[in-house]
């Protein structure tokens, strides 16, 4: 295999962006292809196998070319962009990031960061309802309360409706003090965290007193008839199977549902059945229902979860590999 050298052209004003703090996607990209790469003048040397320069090249051209849209290049992007290199699809990222869901108050575009999360925003599109499933930092929540948000402004949909089971996550807390809104609301704060970088506090706030947007436990939905409402469950894992069905037939005319869930990280208590699971068995050849299922490449956090995901995923793999049963990860209970 013939060695070769190739030079590419770096804008000045991005050159910084893209090759990160001293230097550290350029030397992300050299231990992942095998090349030489050298920036100086507003020029970048590639050394290296034909093939690996090819892929070098588009690496750091899509990265180049998302630092002019307006990103800042990101350790998530080198990663998502250098494993993309080798499934020959690198060319879509630059597809992914043309999606702009809403913006946050910031100004800060919201968008999908790889091909799970575009076809995960695409099925809320087309779909009436859908699951997204996935492990951590894959974005499920974050992404759907951007299209329940947007979909509101465009008034599309005359209110948002927020909730999740009211589960402690494998600790027992006892009674908190405060009124019944007191005691709630620690379980439903991702949601509050997630409009108030969106909408602003003061959106919400505002739009909460007229009750055009609610943030409540699951047990509050039932006897209820949700019309021209946007409806997001989000750890659908910790439901149970006739908690999942109660929130399923509150649907009514005008409206769309998101539901979201880790199977991975259920806090229900004992052997109890998750609403989850079973909706996936029970659901799945309904038409207008949409499973979308995110994986560790998927996570947008720090890149230490995506490890952190990837790692759990390969040690249940082989524990059930060894013919043992899925393990757990919670306390046990005191019965």
């Amino acid at each position: 295999m013939s060695i070769i050298e190739t030079i590419i052209d770096i804008p000045a004003e991005h050159e910084r962006n893209v090759c990160g703090q001293f230097d550290q996607y350029i030397k992300k990209i050299e231990r992942t292809l095998h090349v030489t790469m050298v920036a100086r003048d507003g020029a970048l040397k590639i050394i290296g196998p034909d093939e690996m320069i090819r892929k070098a090249r588009s690496v750091f051209g899509n990265l180049v070319e998302l630092s002019m849209r307006g990103n800042t290049i990101t350790q998530q992007n080198v990663d998502y962009a250098l494993a993309l290199s080798f499934s020959e699809k690198d060319h879509q990222i630059l597809e992914i990031d043309k999606d702009i869901i809403c913006r946050t108050v910031n100004g800060k575009p919201v968008k999908p960061k790889t091909l799970g999360q575009k076809q995960y925003v695409d099925s809320i599109r087309e779909k009436m309802i859908v699951f997204g499933i996935g492990p951590a930092g894959t974005g499920k929540t974050y992404l759907a309360m951007a299209m329940a948000i947007q979909a509101f402004k465009d008034g599309e949909v005359g209110r948002i409706i927020l909730t999740r089971p009211a589960i402690e996550a494998g600790e027992k807390l006892g009674f908190l003090p405060g009124d019944l809104q007191s005691k709630i609301d620690p379980y439903l704060r991702p949601l509050y965290d997630a409009l108030y970088q969106i909408m602003g506090a003061e959106s919400y706030l505002h739009n909460s007193e007229k009750g055009l947007i609610e943030v409540a436990p699951l047990a509050y939905m039932r006897g209820r008839t949700l019309d021209n409402a946007y409806i997001i469950l989000d750890e659908a894992q910790n439901t149970t199977p006739a908690q999942m069905k109660m929130f399923l037939t509150r649907i009514g005319f005008g409206s769309k549902v998101v539901v979201t869930g880790d199977q991975t990280q259920k806090d229900l208590p004992g052997t109890s059945a998750s609403g989850l699971d079973t909706a996936i068995k029970v659901l799945k050849k309904v038409e207008d229902i949409g499973f979308c299922y995110l994986t560790s490449s998927d996570v947008v956090r720090h890149p230490l979860v995506q490890k952190i995901v990837q790692a759990y995923d390969d040690y249940e793999a082989q524990h059930e590999s060894k013919g043992g049963s899925r393990p757990r990860y919670q306390k046990n209970r005191k019965q």
